[in-house]
């Protein structure tokens, strides 16, 4: 499912996954846009800090996902075992504690809210030459496996 890049459209429809799907895990994948070759195992979300606009021209009241949320959400599932133990082929792999203030993270934090810890965000690079469609597919299919088998 693609989440608009908008805080309060995408806070909807996380929510609809929890309450409609009830998944034992969600998985988001954001673009990492800074990045060129690597990607990003998020470990947490984060709850305040939601100055910047989104798409819409729009940031969450109070710059915060979750009123009297708790500040920040880990992921039930390693991060850093996964990043530990996993390796990809012509791709860094980077454990990270920090997913930005931005709408990747405002979805992460709303994720593992509603989802009590059961989800993970990976960060992507963007498509190029060296990370095609195709690469990077499957190494979210060899990630992703390694955090179902932690579940």
């Amino acid at each position: 499912m693609q989440l608009p890049v908008a805080y309060q459209k995408a806070k909807e429809q996380v929510i609809k996954i929890w309450t409609t799907l009830q998944p034992l895990l969600t998985v988001h994948v954001g673009l990492a846009s800074s990045t060129t070759a690597l990607i990003l195992l998020e470990q947490c979300g984060k709850n305040k800090g939601y100055q910047e606009r989104d798409a819409c021209g729009f940031h969450p009241e109070g710059a915060c996902c979750v009123r009297d949320g708790p500040e920040k959400i880990e992921s039930a599932i390693n991060m850093k075992t996964l990043w530990k133990n996993i390796s990809v082929e012509g791709i860094d792999i980077v454990f990270s504690r920090d997913a930005g203030r931005y709408v990747c993270d405002y979805t992460y934090y709303t994720s593992l809210y509603y989802g009590n810890g059961r989800a993970a965000f990976i960060h992507v690079p963007p498509l190029s030459k060296s990370v095609t469609a195709d690469f990077l597919g499957k190494a979210l299919h060899t990630i992703i496996l390694a955090m179902l088998e932690q579940c």
